[in-house]
């Protein structure tokens, strides 16, 4: 099948895949989801098909008008898939879930780097963890689902000149989680985050997930 048909932007029956599902009950449940969303969200753009990955992952299509895109990252987030770019996230939660097949990029967490800064600074693991990656996070992708302070921690980075490839910000929570979404937007950096309050673990995953299924269509 030709690269143009599994443009990312088509997301048919006769093309839809999910690497994630392993049996044909898994499949059949995720391709009547999916079709669902279609209909739903609508199915013109690849934003849209992340706007459908994240609705089911949340069971709400409310959630595909709050997402936002900046500086086009979905043809950023497969470039860096391409070029192997590590991932890290700001909790193993997010670790666990983001797809391990179909790509070569190693997937860490923060939470197993910056011990000694957390207990010397008194901040959060989850921050302490990219304060210690500070020097691995150019060209990489990173992956915040429900650390706001982490969020927040990279967007300083980003002032001081650090460039990831890819950031998916999406912490939920009523403290900095919004805030630290809007200061995100403003970065010159490719990045998929929602509007508001809510997000969290599973819209962070289904978003890097989705592009990891796009690039393996591209593979093919």
């Amino acid at each position: 099948m030709s690269k143009e048909s599994l443009h990312p932007a088509v997301t048919t029956e006769n093309t839809y895949i999910d690497i994630g599902a392993d049996t044909p009950e898994g499949f059949s449940i995720s391709s009547r989801s999916r079709s669902l969303a279609r209909a739903a969200v609508g199915n013109t753009t690849p934003e849209d098909r992340i706007r459908q990955r994240c609705s089911i992952a949340v069971g709400d299509w409310a959630m595909a008008d709050l997402l936002r895109f900046n500086n086009n990252p979905i043809d950023a987030g497969l470039a860096a898939l391409k070029n192997g770019a590590p991932i890290f996230t700001d909790i193993r939660m997010v670790l666990t879930g983001i797809q391990k097949k179909g790509h070569e990029s190693t997937v860490g967490c923060a939470l197993d780097f910056g011990a000694d800064i957390s207990r010397e600074k008194g901040i959060t693991r989850s921050s302490a963890g990219f304060a210690a990656l500070e020097e691995r996070l150019n060209g990489s992708i990173i992956v915040i689902g429900n650390a706001p302070s982490a969020l927040l921690t990279v967007c300083s980075f980003v002032d001081e000149g650090i460039r990831p490839a890819l950031i998916i910000g999406t912490p939920v929570g009523f403290v900095n989680a919004a805030e630290s979404k809007e200061i995100l937007r403003t970065k010159p950096v490719p990045s998929v985050s929602n509007a508001g309050t809510r997000g969290g673990t599973p819209v962070a995953v289904a978003s890097l997930n989705e592009i990891i299924t796009m690039y393996t269509e591209l593979k093919k």
